[in-house]
């Protein structure tokens, strides 16, 4: 579907899947058992409801091309990708810090300002 899918995660949950090679997920993905990921349409609104002003966050772009992702719905009936199973860091393009505007607003990489 997506060549590239993004996930939202804090630093040091990121810290820690660096040291281990592998991202297991953080937060809601450990109690749902698996990493919630969004889209590159998907993913300023899920910065805005679930990460709202919360400060030291990364944002994950991920080849989904070599992923078994489950495309699921969920946030107003829309398809995110799921992944059941761990994140090999070798799948991962890129990593970004997520600053906050003034106004605690998320700042995202331009290549998601067309999104």
């Amino acid at each position: 579907m997506n060549k590239f899918i993004y996930k939202i995660c804090p630093k040091k949950d990121w810290e820690i899947a660096e040291k281990n090679g592998v991202f297991i997920g953080s937060g809601i993905d450990l109690i749902d058992n698996f990493i919630h990921f969004s889209t590159s349409k998907q993913v300023k609104e899920t910065a805005r409801l679930h990460f709202n002003g919360v400060k030291n966050l990364r944002l994950i772009k991920v080849k989904s091309d070599n992923l078994n992702i489950k495309w699921e719905i969920s946030r107003n009936g829309q398809l995110f990708p799921h992944l059941y199973n761990k994140l090999l860091l070798s799948d991962v393009l890129s990593v970004y810090h997520l600053e906050l505007d003034n106004n605690n607003n998320h700042i995202f990489p331009s290549e998601l300002d067309d999104q």
